[in-house]
């Protein structure tokens, strides 16, 4: 039986899917030719991430698809409920890379308040001419310790983001549609655990209070952070998208990081991947990756391997 795997998986996932005698193509397939691909082959089993998507078009086309595994959380590439519908199975990895996604985050605020993005860019060019002034221009930073950070969303990924927030002295905020409580457990290397309990509010209410904003939640389909929300933060706000592109109106935020309301961001998702605006790419202002929230080693092998896990058990390997 024949996996294909179209946007890259790990070599312990590979070799658990292997071990367990299915046949592993791991060579890219571009999007218009999947079809042919998969009908050729007797493809059973497509593994996407985020660019390659399985529409209507090629569940209808391919009538020997079985599985459709997303590696990671979000699924919007996927016509998930039209293939469900059409006895296909689709699996993610809803929990695999949520600690990389948290520390991205937080690697993104550091950088902020720090101005690393910034003189990053400026130490190679002008470092050994302009040091003091440099030196000078940069020594207004931040610390994140005493800050209160608002997280859009409660789940996994807003769970390990959360950790790491107590865990450095921050204050936590979380907006979520409905009221939830959770315990947050933090667990230290010699074995000790303490619990936090928290209470989710509405945005309106978390707005104010942040001084720095995270998001962690899927696509919605439209901004959840538009130029009213901006409007309610606080003045010198910093935000951050690692969740979905689209999830921040980006014209809002150049308007607020303009008029000094949002003095931070970092985006890590565009609303126009893989062809960000160059608005974006040019502001000095953001600090910037290329969706790169759950590529870590550890993730990635944590996403293989759960992907095999979950194809092993669909076919009682």
């Amino acid at each position: 039986m024949k996996i294909l795997v179209n946007d890259g998986i790990s070599k312990v996932g590979e070799e658990a899917l292997n071990k367990a005698g299915f046949e592993v193509i791991t060579h890219k397939v571009a999007q218009e030719q999947l079809i042919d691909f998969i009908n050729e082959n007797s493809v059973e089993v497509v593994l996407v991430r985020s660019a390659t998507k399985v529409r209507k078009d090629i569940i209808d086309a391919c009538p020997t698809l079985k599985v459709i595994g997303r590696g990671g959380v979000g699924m919007d590439n996927i016509d998930v409920e039209y293939a469900r519908g059409k006895g296909i199975k689709v699996i993610n990895t809803p929990a695999a890379s949520s600690k990389s996604v948290a520390e991205l985050a937080f690697a993104h605020m550091f950088s902020m308040v720090r101005f690393l993005h910034d003189s990053n860019r400026n130490m190679p060019l002008e470092g050994e001419s302009q040091f003091k002034a440099l030196k000078k221009q940069y020594s207004g930073g931040q610390e994140l310790a005493g800050k209160t950070l608002g997280v859009i969303g409660f789940g996994r990924i807003a769970v390990e983001t959360i950790k790491i927030a107590i865990g450095i002295g921050m204050k936590v905020v979380v907006a979520d549609i409905e009221e939830i409580t959770r315990d947050i457990t933090l667990d230290f290397f010699d074995g000790q655990t303490v619990t936090f309990k928290i209470t989710s509010v509405s945005l309106d209410k978390m707005l104010p209070q942040a001084d720095l904003i995270t998001l962690h939640v899927p696509s919605q389909g439209k901004p959840i952070l538009g130029k009213e929300q901006f409007d309610k933060m606080k003045k010198g706000v910093g935000v951050v998208n690692t969740a979905r592109g689209g999830v921040i109106d980006e014209d809002a935020l150049l308007e607020a990081i303009e008029e000094e309301k949002v003095k931070y961001a970092a985006l890590d998702v565009f609303a126009n991947e893989p062809s960000p605006e160059i608005r974006l790419l040019m502001n000095p202002e953001l600090s910037l990756t290329p969706h790169i929230g759950g590529s870590t080693i550890e993730a990635q092998n944590r996403i293989g391997l759960e992907l095999a896990d979950q194809i092993k058990e669909i076919y009682k390997k």
